[in-house]
């Protein structure tokens, strides 16, 4: 019985700094389907969004829904530490409890206690190993929790190295294409006094936002999870408008080089679908999609506005670039809870104009005026009350 368990904690110890190695130094995507980090990120994804739909106001949704990244990997580091240590204690145990400790019997928790020390560094001196095996066992374990402290402490910084440089070029699309983003907005705003070399040199830059968004995300899937820091704006808003923008440009702007534009989609289209692969999101065809209706009638109006060029067979080209991207953001979308942005929106509010100082005071100037109506209509009901004829006079 002894031999089984010390195999079994043995096993348990490689699997669980596998898990880490492949999770926080790997840098690449694994193909394997079971894997702890990924298990522990999709049971508690799915019992954490759960609650999510019970609260109504946006804000305080999406605040809830955003502390789940930062908590899900201080929960995964929790998760490897606990086992690190059970599987090292365990294995003390099998090697037959030959321990120094206060107490006269040693027990299984004593292990676990000694296990927990030895793995954080702590040298308290209470327990020792005897002799021989179980001393080089808390060598090796005290060697494992020393790199594994230091591995925890160098993972964090990049992981919030990566998310600044992912929010950082989401920040400065408000300007470009509103909050939320839309791809109508987008070409708007560059329409006007012909800044179509400067779209060029957006798609540019964006084409490398995509690049990284997908090198990031493939190699520390936690990203995935960590939200805006606004509530109009995600990463994945940000991509749909990228691919929505391409999309359009391709398709109705003759005037710009259709190569840029290519370029982009093609890495932008790529990171969606990575992406989908890393959650096992299975598309789902949409068929009109986020494009029908009264929104698909603002969009061509607007067009025709800017002076492109509209007819069925535009219209059907780009129903045909939809379909390379479109179930695959929506599957996101679902998954993850973040809403996609409109093609053409009704109203477009930018971030940079607003701020909670404005809203204050423009309530209470409504408010002050609310106030005024009011006692303008007690005044004018005391004045007609006060009117009254001479015949209601005498009758009274």
């Amino acid at each position: 019985m002894p031999w089984i368990v010390g195999l079994a904690s043995v096993a348990l110890v490689l699997f669980i700094l596998q898990d880490a190695f492949e999770t926080v130094v790997l840098p690449r995507r694994i193909s394997r389907r079971f894997r702890l980090a990924r298990l522990i990120f999709r049971m508690s994804w799915w019992l954490w969004r759960r609650p999510a739909h019970l609260i109504h106001n946006g804000a305080r949704r999406e605040y809830y829904l955003s502390l789940y990244g930062p908590l899900s990997l201080l929960f995964l580091l929790v998760i490897w530490a606990v086992g690190l240590i059970s599987g090292f204690a365990l294995l003390q145990w099998s090697l037959g409890m030959t321990v120094h400790a206060p107490e006269q019997q040693v027990s299984l928790s004593t292990l676990f206690y000694f296990s927990g020390t030895t793995f954080f560094t702590l040298g308290l001196g209470d327990i020792a190993p005897a002799a021989g095996l179980p001393r080089l066992m808390t060598v090796i374990e005290a060697g494992t929790g020393f790199g594994f402290l230091a591995l925890v402490l160098s993972y964090l910084p990049v992981i919030y190295q990566a998310f600044s440089r992912r929010e950082a070029s989401i920040a400065q699309l408000d300007a470009h294409a509103g909050s939320p983003p839309s791809a109508l907005e987008l070409l708007r705003r560059h329409s006007q006094g012909e800044q179509f070399p400067e779209l060029v040199r957006l798609l540019r830059e964006w084409e490398r936002w995509a690049a990284e968004l997908l090198e990031s995300h493939l190699s520390y899937p936690v990203l995935i999870y960590y939200r805006s820091q606004h509530e109009r704006q995600s990463w994945l808003a940000a991509l749909t408008t990228l691919l929505d923008a391409c999309a359009l440009i391709i398709v109705y702007l003759d005037d710009l080089p259709a190569q840029t534009a290519w370029f982009t989609f093609a890495i932008a289209r790529h990171a969606a679908v990575d992406l989908a692969q890393v959650f096992d999101v299975k598309p789902r065809p949409t068929g009109e999609g986020r494009l029908a209706g009264e929104e698909r009638a603002r969009l061509l109006a607007a067009l025709e506005e800017l002076g492109l060029a509209v007819s069925p067979e535009r219209e059907q080209r780009l129903a045909e670039l939809r379909q390379l991207y479109e179930q695959y953001v929506q599957s996101l979308a679902r998954r993850l809870e973040m809403p996609l942005p409109s093609w053409a929106p009704a109203k477009v509010i930018d971030d940079w104009q607003t701020s909670p100082w404005e809203l204050l005071a423009a309530s209470r100037d409504t408010l002050a005026w609310q106030r005024k109506m009011l006692k303008l209509q007690r005044k004018f009901e005391t004045m007609k009350t006060g009117a009254q004829s001479p015949d209601e006079t005498s009758a009274g």
